[in-house]
């Protein structure tokens, strides 16, 4: 039986004219262009048009960039931002928060259900969500590559070793490692990816992108209600999170968990009772689609 993990892995594939290319990275783009291929695949089965997927793929990109960098920076370290504003912009340098990209994405459905759709916006988050569960899981992996956000002290024997002084292991120092600490990367990953198989099942085999918000509802109670769970595992990312903590006993991504746990359990409930049909696209739909779509041109 292994004692721990000894993780010391680089964050970097390679380096190019001095830029790393990183393992985040890559594994970001892959779930996007994984995800992307899925979620044609659903608006093909939909009968949707096929623009409409290109559309959606990028008011995603745009709002989960802009989202989880913004939601970082208010949500976490606002005091620090607030008095060196140009640092929002230096994304490259890290500091991405998943409640800020799944409030800014909630924003870019409903705009481009208006703009674009012109169909309520829920049949678009029942499909949207299936594969941004892949690329949840994705992004954790990122960050186990990146050697952060892991847990606290564990002896089981899956425990993970960190590197704590990136930077200067990168410039030839010696490695000094964290005590054997829970790798809650892996655990919301593993986590992710039951939810997208789950999701896929749902839809492919069970027809529920037929009932209106169902989909939604289920992975916004399993993502945020797993996350306020593993959380208690975590270390806290910022150091005003221990008052919080000592506070009201929970972090800030738990605090920030709650009310999509809420919206998740009534839309699984709403959903799950629904007569309302959320399904394929009628020809007439697509006809009046691409005729406007002339008109316009």
């Amino acid at each position: 039986m292994l004692n721990s993990v000894v993780w010391n892995v680089d964050p970097a594939i390679f380096s190019f004219f001095g830029m790393e290319i990183r393992w985040y990275g890559l594994l970001f783009a892959i779930g996007f262009l994984v995800g992307y291929y899925i979620e044609a695949k659903i608006f093909k089965n939909d009968k949707a048009p096929e623009e409409w997927c290109d559309k959606l793929f990028i008011y995603v990109i745009i709002a989960t960039i802009i989202g989880a960098r913004l939601g970082h920076c208010f949500f976490y370290d606002w005091d620090y931002y607030s008095n060196n504003p140009i640092e929002i912009f230096k994304i490259w340098e890290g500091g991405l928060a998943s409640h800020g990209g799944t409030i800014a994405n909630i924003i870019a459905v409903l705009i481009f259900a208006k703009k674009v759709t012109h169909r309520n916006a829920m049949w678009v988050f029942d499909r949207l969500v299936i594969p941004v569960a892949l690329v949840a899981a994705m992004i954790r992996l990122g960050n186990l590559m990146n050697h952060e956000i892991y847990g606290s002290q564990t002896i089981m024997p899956w425990g993970f070793n960190f590197i704590t002084n990136i930077a200067e292991w990168k410039n030839g120092a010696a490695p000094q490692y964290s005590p054997t600490s829970h790798p809650t990367q892996i655990y919301e990953s593993l986590s992710y990816l039951s939810l997208f198989c789950v999701l896929m099942w749902m839809y492919w085999k069970r027809e529920a992108g037929s009932k209106q918000g169902l989909l939604f509802g289920v992975f916004m109670l399993w993502v945020f209600g797993s996350r306020f769970i593993i959380e208690f595992l975590k270390l806290p990312q910022e150091l005003f999170e221990l008052e919080l903590i000592e506070r009201i006993g929970m972090n800030m991504g738990q605090l920030l968990s709650v009310p999509f746990i809420i919206i998740g359990i009534y839309f699984t409930i709403t959903g799950y009772k629904s007569s309302k049909k959320s399904g394929k696209i009628s020809r007439r739909h697509s006809h009046v689609h691409r005729h406007s779509k002339k008109v316009e041109s």
